[in-house]
């Protein structure tokens, strides 16, 4: 507090002409936190926005599986467990709902059956655009169409940290709902040999 002269006191970096308490030529104390109070509205502003956009392709898309999709998701049900396997590209395109009717796609390196989702992740769902591909960049950016996809390996480098660990959060979540049954490999990279006992194993674990 200081005295302003006419007996009134005022507080260091009012608007009367004091000084913050950084010195001269410093913003008040309180413009850093309003600037960081902000951006976090602004983040959690955009947030919602990608939330209420998911919500709304569920209500347009999720319930919409028709006489050929109830067919699938029976023919689906029916399917034994995948045993264990990596996969190129190529090979996880043919994991599409449509000419397989196992659903596969890829997240973060990690390739999972999510047959038991088809009404997402079949021809007629919502996120039908990812069956039998690489789904990283599009869940990443909240990006549903053919932009979000690489005919070619995606390294994801260009990727900013926030984006990076949205891929990792659905990794977790894909990890608790579905079947991990095995890696998306690299160019040039030899697919692992998986014997019955790891694969019994690891199912187990995932049960």
């Amino acid at each position: 507090m200081a005295d302003d002269g006419d007996g009134r006191l005022r507080t260091e970096g009012s608007s009367d002409g004091g000084l913050g308490s950084g010195g001269a030529g410093e913003p008040p104390a309180g413009t850093a936190a309003a600037v960081v109070g902000g951006e976090m509205l602004l983040n959690v502003g955009l947030l919602a926005l990608a939330l209420l956009a998911a919500y709304r392709l569920y209500l347009r898309w999720g319930t919409r599986s028709g006489p050929g999709g109830e067919a699938r998701q029976s023919q689906a049900a029916a399917l034994p467990r995948m045993k264990r396997r990596d996969f190129s590209l190529e090979q996880l395109r043919e994991f599409d709902g449509a000419r397989n009717p196992r659903i596969l796609l890829a997240v973060n390196g990690k390739v999972f059956d999510v047959t038991k989702g088809s009404k997402f992740y079949g021809p007629e769902g919502p996120y039908g655009i990812f069956a039998g591909r690489d789904a990283s960049r599009g869940l990443a950016t909240f990006c549903l169409d053919k932009d979000a996809l690489r005919d070619e390996y995606d390294d994801l480098s260009d990727l900013n940290a926030v984006q990076m660990e949205s891929v990792r959060e659905w990794e977790m979540q894909f990890k608790e709902k579905y079947d991990y049954v095995g890696r998306l490999l690299k160019p040039g990279e030899e697919p692992s040999e998986y014997t019955d006992e790891e694969d019994t194993k690891d199912h187990t674990k995932q049960e």
